[in-house]
């Protein structure tokens, strides 16, 4: 008999423990704004020409980025990395910096990381500058409208401090 109610204690507080998590998600759900505004419209855009995105595509997926960020928060299968998405990064973020960023041997020199070593931005000052110049101009490109801005400053402000 002890065994039973041993058991049934267990049963209800799992049970208990999934409801409460859900109610949990449900409330931080409702907290989060949305990404599209009353007129529903999507925040992202690019001022890209086709030839700048698609070169920038090229080398976004050639050099592995999705493997850590996120555009347009489409998120790898395989990312375990908690970089900040590069949504808006464009509206953060000059051409010009980017490309001090990208040709700096030690990016965090110029934005510190929290993360551990292994999963930090790596240099890109080993690519030709012709590449350099084209994913700092992509990345440019990468805008979100005004009215989401603040959602992407304080986005990235939680990845880059924790907070």
């Amino acid at each position: 008999m002890l065994a039973k109610i041993n058991w049934m204690t267990v049963v209800n507080t799992v049970i208990l423990l999934f409801a409460g998590a859900l109610i949990v998600a449900i409330v931080q759900s409702m907290g989060k704004p949305s990404v599209q505004n009353a007129n529903n419209e999507l925040p992202f855009y690019t001022t890209a020409d086709p030839d700048l995105e698609r070169a920038g595509s090229d080398l976004y997926r050639s050099l592995q980025c999705r493997n850590c960020h996120t555009i347009w928060s489409v998120k790898s299968v395989y990312q375990s990395v908690p970089a900040p998405s590069l949504d808006g990064i464009g509206s953060l973020r000059n051409e010009e910096w980017l490309y001090r960023y990208f040709s700096s041997e030690n990016p965090q020199e110029i934005l510190p990381s929290r993360m551990k070593e292994k999963y930090k931005m790596p240099s890109f000052a080993s690519l030709s500058e012709k590449e350099r110049k084209v994913l700092a101009a992509y990345f440019a490109s990468l805008r979100v409208k005004d009215w989401y801005l603040d959602e992407t400053i304080s986005a990235e402000q939680k990845k880059l401090t924790g907070k």
